[in-house]
């Protein structure tokens, strides 16, 4: 149920009207070939909602019951993340769940560094990227390895007709993971890489492309526009509102896409965020000690709040465009 009828008349309105009125046909459509019905409404409703109400968010599967110990309610949007081969088929399981449910799934992949093997640790060491598109080098060999591997993950969610909001290489530019180490030039080379492998070999149409800038959102790690759906960008910062990172995303994307707030450590506040015209799409708050480190009296206020979108707060979203 809606928490009151002014929240319920806002979204009704919000959701509603953009496909009844014909406004549904204008939205854009996910960057991929052929992109799956339920990719193609995961889309539009959050084109649909933008600049009204933020989505709520949360990584992790057992923080989003801390929440929902903590609020009476649960995030409308799961992450996890791909990063431990021997869990990944336990996230496959949990996102089905999830959007089954009425959720919307969100995956990252802590990319560890081709050659280095799996792992956080790994993912920040740095190798010569240029190997990895000489063919017979370690580097080469290990990435399309990695590459194969995760998409057979993703193909199970494909075949489950289960939509996600696909954002690997996060916090691209912030020079702490392997393929930030690197120029711009490289990184796009290796996003668009996987973009045509994922999208073209392996027919991988349920992903909607979601590029995780850090704080310091760099122009030459934009690898095109018709390489990603969603820009957002991501920092720990206390600050609430993260206008400058925000002004920053549009300034390389343009003000006309949806800008995430892919990870954070502080929720932006949504009444600061609307007096200065900061429109966040999402955010997601990280996991372990972040989610249980966060003011549990804030986040009552936050999940309770008129402008913030919860998992019950969802409609079926596969119902809006039929």
């Amino acid at each position: 149920m809606m928490k009151n009828t002014l929240k319920f008349t806002m979204l009704l309105w919000a959701v509603i009207m953009p496909f009844s009125s014909g406004v549904c046909e204008t939205l854009p459509r996910p960057v991929v070939p052929d992109a799956s019905a339920q990719a193609c409404a995961v889309l539009e409703y959050i084109y649909s909602v933008n600049g009204e109400f933020v989505l709520s968010g949360q990584h992790g599967a057992k923080e989003t019951e801390y929440v929902h110990s903590c609020t009476g309610r649960y995030p409308a949007i799961l992450g996890q993340d791909l990063i431990h081969e021997d869990k990944n088929e336990e996230v496959i399981s949990n996102t089905i769940k999830w959007w089954r449910a009425g959720g919307i799934p969100t995956l990252m992949w802590h990319w560890g560094a081709p050659g280095k093997g799996p792992g956080y640790e790994n993912s920040k060491k740095g190798i010569d990227i240029e190997r990895c598109f000489q063919t017979g080098t370690p580097e080469y060999e290990a990435l399309w390895t990695d590459l194969r591997r995760i998409a057979d993950h993703l193909t199970v969610l494909r075949d489950a007709d289960v939509p996600v909001l696909w954002r690997p290489m996060h916090e691209c530019d912030g020079n702490w993971f392997w393929y930030g180490k690197g120029t711009g030039e490289q990184f796009c080379r290796v996003w668009r890489l996987m973009f045509d492998y994922f999208t073209k070999e392996r027919k991988l149409n349920n992903l909607i492309w979601v590029l995780c800038h850090s704080g310091e959102p760099k122009p030459e790690f934009n690898p095109g526009e018709g390489y990603y759906d969603l820009a957002g960008a991501d920092s720990y910062n206390t600050e609430r509102i993260r206008e400058e990172m925000y002004r920053k995303v549009q300034a390389i994307h343009g003000d006309k896409k949806p800008v995430p707030y892919h990870e954070c450590g502080t929720i932006p506040d949504p009444d600061m965020c609307a007096e200065a015209g900061v429109n966040w799409s999402w955010w997601m708050l990280w996991s372990g000690e972040h989610a249980k480190a966060f003011d549990q009296n804030e986040l009552r206020r936050l999940y309770a709040h008129d402008k913030v979108i919860t998992f019950e707060e969802l409609p079926d979203i596969m119902d809006l465009n039929r």
